[in-house]
């Protein structure tokens, strides 16, 4: 029977090793060493009494283990810190230190094996051929993490009391057969631009550069074979390389991903000497300029590429696999070639680890399973954008003021096969919507677009408006502020899914200028121009504005307005087709048709003066009041009004000239 300890068995490496060791026949039992806030995974990771928590720590001296397990026969040590970005203290702690502490417990506990995962990163800049007995051939170490998986294999090599063997993988990918992978990490870096640049059409082919080089290989060999070796018969000393037999041309792996993408394909271009240090020396230059290399990093930052990774991307040795391809013959493991299996890596990648995954529209439509809030929903614009996005196979969540309104808004959504979740809400309560968040979030796996429809119109000349500043707090309170506290409410939200989309409905008005409406038309300019620049601020984060200008529509709220009556009314309906392509489409303004409202935009810049004299005749002069107060005012009738406006106009203009 087979006594195991294993480091870093909670990893990706370690915990795929730990299942086939716990299968094994003659396993007894694996004991895993793990920290004391992580104990918790040993039992969530591993359903078997043989697989036995030990509460420890890689730096601590002994690994903090008191009293000792019972001596076991193979000591694995997979714990280590692989990440390029990770602070450099931390990973000299973990790989040298912890190494150290390994290779004394191993010689403490009377180990009879110590078998130390290494990495192809020893051999550092070394160009040429590398063999599995090689280990220092004089190479440059480009990195802490070369550095210290050096530092560590030599500490093996040199301070063992204990009979070792050494492993050293090469770029560990997901598993060839599912794609099975925990985090985005080597070649996944560059996956995210891939799959933008599948927007692409497939059939034109980028330029590629044939030098670089790497070798990666699958989880699942990696582990099946180091499950082998541990127990095949071999010298102390001896070293596998897990790697391809021959090393992938980037261009070879880009095309790989890019075929499973639907991106365009590298066309290979062979590039002279004397060019080939281009890309080199044009990084120098950037980075000599005053905060270039803050401005190359954000770039790199913007496409995820952590810029650490990048100098470590093109590895310059050959991998001899002589000795492991000897040791694994007749088992049938080989490395699978990348190209046979990079479709399932992507495939994963996409569904799982994707950061803009959010942003993935489905096959049966854009807003198929959106989750879609928007206020507003009990009637009018907001109803009809709500059984529009239902149609089209979204998530309406309806907010407004009044729960029974809601609920039959709900119950057509329900008529039409889709369902609907509801919010009463008073927008204008700054607790209530900040509770209206919590609660919206709490409910749902997430919150993809936003509608801010709901408004309080008002039309009142200024003159009538002296003594009413609450008319403008009022408008501003639900117009303006409420839609600021609720877009804000939601865009850490959107910006950690990198994904989100925030409709503001606003008005043809803000074109026209119409008279009259100085309070309505102030708060939509607020809400226009925040989506606006905001829009500037979060679209790397992958959450963008849209403002749609709508022109008088039929709503209970137009019905208010006695002056109105009698003016062509776009229908509510017609209206949330234009509020659903803002969602579908994304574009920053959506203007509704040519006339009147981007006729009246042209006609200012050409004629200000004039316009402003028609605005102020036709629709404030010709027009009766629609406050209260005012209605029972004696009003000279429209032709009147506007020969005395023009009267006034034409002296004021004649005392002007002097």
């Amino acid at each position: 029977m087979s006594r195991y300890f294993v480091t870093g068995a909670t990893g990706f490496l370690g915990r795929r090793l730990v299942h086939r060791l716990v299968e094994r026949p003659d396993c007894e039992v694996v004991h895993v060493l793990v920290r004391a806030q992580s104990r918790h995974r040993v039992a969530e990771l591993f359903d078997s009494p043989r697989v036995v928590a030990v509460v420890g720590d890689l730096t601590a001296d002994g690994l903090g283990i008191h009293p000792l397990p019972d001596p076991p026969d193979h000591v694995l040590h997979l714990g280590a810190i692989y990440d390029f970005t990770a602070d450099d203290a931390e990973v000299r702690a973990v790989n040298v230190t912890g190494t150290r502490n390994v290779v004394a417990f191993a010689a403490a506990t009377g180990a009879r094996w110590l078998h130390h995962v290494s990495s192809i990163a020893v051999a550092g800049d070394h160009s040429g051929w590398f063999a599995e007995s090689d280990f220092q051939l004089g190479q440059n170490l480009t990195s802490p993490y070369h550095e210290t998986k050096f530092a560590a294999e030599r500490i093996v090599r040199e301070e063992s009391a204990v009979a070792y063997r050494v492993y050293r993988p090469a770029v560990v990918v997901g598993d060839s057969g599912t794609g099975e992978m925990d985090k985005a990490d080597g070649p996944y870096y560059f996956l995210p631009a891939i799959s933008r640049l599948a927007r692409l059409p497939s059939r034109i082919r980028l330029p590629g550069v044939v030098s670089g080089r790497t070798n990666i290989v699958p989880v699942d060999y990696v582990v099946a074979a180091m499950d082998h070796l541990i127990h095949a018969d071999a010298a102390p000393g001896s070293t596998y390389h897990l790697a391809a037999p021959r090393s992938q041309p980037l261009h070879e792996v880009y095309n790989a991903f890019a075929r499973a993408a639907g991106a365009p394909k590298m066309l290979p271009t062979p590039v002279p000497d004397s060019v080939r240090g281009l890309g080199r020396r044009t990084t120098n230059a950037i980075d000599r300029l005053p905060r270039g290399r803050a401005a190359r990093h954000a770039v790199l930052s913007e496409l995820g590429v952590p810029p650490q990774v990048l100098p470590h991307l093109h590895q310059q040795a050959d991998f001899d696999t002589t000795a492991t391809r000897e040791a694994l013959r007749g088992t049938g493991l080989e490395v699978p070639r990348f190209a046979d299996y990079a479709g399932k890596l992507y495939d994963y990648w996409h569904h799982h680890l994707d950061p803009d995954r959010a942003r993935c529209d489905h096959p049966r439509g854009r807003l198929h399973g959106r989750r879609v809030l928007i206020t507003g929903a009990s009637s009018g614009i907001g109803r009809a954008t709500a059984l529009e996005v239902a149609r089209r196979g979204g998530i309406p969540l309806l907010v407004a003021r009044r729960a029974d309104r809601l609920d039959e808004v709900a119950a057509e959504v329900a008529g039409l096969g889709a369902r609907a979740a509801t919010y009463p809400c008073d927008l204008s309560d700054p607790g209530a919507t900040d509770a209206l968040v919590k609660q919206v979030l709490a409910e749902h796996d997430g919150v993809d677009m936003l509608v801010n429809n709901a408004g309080r119109s008002i039309r009142r000349s200024v003159q009538l408006a002296t003594d009413r500043m609450h008319d403008y707090e009022r408008t501003m309170a639900l117009n303006y502020f409420a839609a600021v506290r609720l877009t804000l409410g939601l865009l850490d939200h959107m910006r950690q899914r990198r994904f989100g989309h925030v409709v503001n409905v606003t008005t043809q008005g803000l074109q026209a200028h119409t008279p009259r409406f100085s309070a309505y038309l102030a708060s939509k300019a607020a809400l226009e121009e925040f989506g606006r620049s905001a829009g500037r601020d979060t679209l790397a984060d992958g959450i963008t504005f849209s403002s749609v200008r709508l022109p008088l529509v039929r709503t209970e709220m137009a019905g208010e307005t006695d002056a109105w009556r009698g003016f062509p009314h776009m229908s509510a309906k017609t209206a949330a087709r234009y509020v659903v392509r803002a969602l579908e489409e994304r574009p920053e303004i959506v203007n509704v048709g040519m006339p009147p409202g981007t006729a009246a935009e042209i006609a200012a810049r050409i004629a200000p003066r004039t316009i402003r004299a028609v605005a102020h005749l036709a629709g404030y002069q010709a027009m009766r009041e629609s406050a209260p107060e005012a209605r029972d005012t004696a009003h000279p009738g429209a032709l009147p009004a506007v020969a005395g406006a023009v009267t006034r106009l034409f002296w004021r203009r004649l005392r002007s000239r002097g």
